[in-house]
């Protein structure tokens, strides 16, 4: 199972939890599936694949991007220990067997 978890936001520590197999979206909308009510978060930000080996997070043209370890892409392969950046909200990425 892969884990997303922040330190900090303005509500507290958030985690996320994606299986093997789920795709799921990030955003603030309610149409989100994982939803990230926080500054610069676009509706749908992003889209998260997830296997048994990689973590994909996948650009949904957001207004302000995404961040893979300070550098902006739209599309990567995350690995445990991955900061991903979505507006100003980073989560570590990590795993548990």
């Amino acid at each position: 199972m892969w884990i997303l978890q922040t330190s900090e936001s303005d509500t507290g520590p958030l985690t996320f939890r994606l299986s093997p197999g789920s795709i799921k979206t990030i955003g603030r909308s309610p149409g989100a599936e994982l939803i990230l009510d926080a500054a610069l978060v676009s509706r749908l930000h992003c889209r998260l694949e997830a296997n048994d080996e990689t973590l994909e997070v996948v650009d949904l043209e957001s207004t302000n991007g995404i961040f893979v370890n300070g550098a902006r892409v739209n599309r990567a392969h995350l690995l445990p220990g991955d900061k991903l950046k979505v507006g100003r909200v980073e989560l570590q990425v990590g795993r548990t067997d």
